[in-house]
């Protein structure tokens, strides 16, 4: 199969933080020789997306570089631009992808931040302020949430423009970024309820939809525990609680929450059902994984972006025969 006809494919570093951050080039090789096109970092209180993706950059330069995502609270869309361009023209042959959220309210706080209550005016202003300043040309800008006079990139404008993904979970965020954004990212969303994402990206643009993909090749038993402690983080974040609730899961989001209002924190991790971890992560055998990477494709997602969940003893083989279960989909 050619590289032109291959569905593209990317890996994320968002949940191997475990291995540690030497572990990237070595992740990024292995990616590349398996026929992934790009390689994501995400941000949030441990290591920064960027300075990660240097390293791919000189570990394997085929792959495109992305962040998946960086909070737009922590960064103003001028230097997210100066970023952006700076990595571009260290990689010009390579696409980079600006990957931008609204970041938890929890992750705010630990920066010192506090959370936006107009996070789709914040996003709308901050996606459109970068690429004025991406342009080259001088930019004054008065926004709401920024204010900018006569900035201009100070560097030879890269060939190729930086494109910008914006992660969205809920309605009127999906439809955003189907507006203003290259490419819109799903996250920890079943593919049963991707068409439904899909109708509200459609309804603001015509955006590249991508989707996180988790997966693990492991046993189900040994491995479920880890899953329904990373689905209760998210549970609890009331976004992505909408969104378990939008696409079924609204007795295990409520019965959790109940439960860990109580404090019965294990009463909380057992109101998480097989049904809601085979849905979003999903633990299996190799041919499994394949297939449920296909679910993706098939409800409408363009480009999917394997999160290995590197659960169980040997985490790093975890990783890697999911990480061959997923490039299977291109063969």
């Amino acid at each position: 199969m050619s590289r032109e006809s291959r569905t593209p494919t990317g890996i994320t570093y968002g949940s191997l933080g475990v291995l540690g951050a030497s572990a990237v080039p070595e992740i990024a090789q292995t990616a590349a020789a398996a026929g992934y096109q790009s390689f994501w970092t995400v941000e949030a209180t441990g290591t920064d997306a960027i300075s990660l993706l240097g390293a791919v950059s000189q570990a394997a330069p085929e792959l495109d570089l992305a962040t998946g995502v960086m909070p737009i609270q922590l960064r103003s869309p001028s230097l997210t631009a100066m970023t952006a361009a700076t990595l571009q023209s260290l990689n010009p042959q390579c696409t980079v992808w600006m990957g931008l959220g609204v970041s938890a309210p929890g992750v705010l706080r630990q920066h010192g931040i506090e959370s936006s209550d107009r996070p789709i005016a914040m996003m709308r202003e901050y996606v459109a302020l970068t690429r004025e300043c991406l342009s080259g040309d001088s930019v004054t800008f008065q926004g709401d949430f920024w204010q900018v006079k006569r900035f201009r990139l100070a560097m030879r404008t890269p060939e190729k423009t930086p494109k910008i993904v914006v992660a969205a979970l809920n309605p009127q965020m999906l439809k955003l970024a189907g507006e203003v954004a290259d490419a819109v990212l799903l996250n920890y969303i079943p593919a049963t309820h991707v068409p439904e994402a899909v109708k509200h990206i459609r309804s603001g643009g015509d955006a590249i939809v991508m989707s996180n993909v988790h997966a693990a090749v492991a046993d189900f038993d040994e491995a479920a525990r880890s899953a329904r402690k990373d689905l209760f983080n998210y549970a609890m974040a009331d976004g992505y609680a909408n969104m378990f609730r939008s696409a079924g899961f609204e007795d295990e989001v409520h019965e959790l929450r109940l439960r860990q209002k109580e404090k019965d924190r294990e009463g909380a991790l057992a109101a998480i059902t097989e049904k809601m971890i085979q849905a979003i992560n999903f633990i299996g055998d190799k041919e499994q994984v394949t297939a449920f990477t296909n679910s993706y494709l098939d409800a409408g997602v363009q480009y999917p972006i394997l999160m290995p969940m590197p659960w169980g003893e040997n985490r790093k083989l975890v990783t890697e025969l999911t990480l061959d279960a997923m490039a299977a989909i291109n063969d």
